[in-house]
């Protein structure tokens, strides 16, 4: 039971470590977007709508979903009822590893539309780490087929 228990807690870990990295929106860079140009061009902001980013899909929450599942599972039965438990424990763990970290680095999202001063509309999804409003001066900063809206 007690590996059960220390298992368990390092998938949480996992999760929760993967749900503080870094995301998409206006203020948050790769390391490959550090020290590169980008144009600028500006806009008014025409709409903005709330959208759902969706979590990452990483080997990270299958396996160790499959680590504590297949643990749990082998102490089910002996002999080869222990070994069915086991692999079918770590399928069940990896499928539901994989869904829990899915969801805990699910973000809230803005689908933003701009008129860009040139008259071209465009519009451009990001997270929703900063707020518009319609009729509000932006800028749209676009680099390494990468866009982003800012003030």
């Amino acid at each position: 039971m007690k590996k059960i228990h220390g298992s368990a807690i390092a998938l949480a870990s996992v999760l929760v470590l993967s749900a503080c990295a870094p995301g998409q929106g206006a203020n948050s860079y790769s390391r490959s977007q550090a020290r590169t140009e980008q144009s600028v061009r500006m806009g008014t902001v025409e709409g903005v709508r709330v959208v759902r980013l969706e979590g990452t899909r990483t080997p990270i929450g299958t396996l160790a979903g499959g680590v504590v599942g297949g643990v749990a599972g082998s102490a089910v039965g002996q002999g080869r009822g222990s070994t069915v438990g086991a692999v079918l424990g770590a399928v069940a763990g990896g499928l539901a590893g994989s869904a829990i970290e899915q969801g805990v680095t699910r973000k809230e999202g803005l689908e933003i539309t701009v008129r860009l001063d040139n008259g071209n509309m465009i519009a451009i999804t990001q997270e929703a780490d900063e707020q518009f409003k319609p009729g509000e001066r932006v800028r749209v900063l676009s680099g390494g087929g990468v866009s982003r809206v800012t003030r």
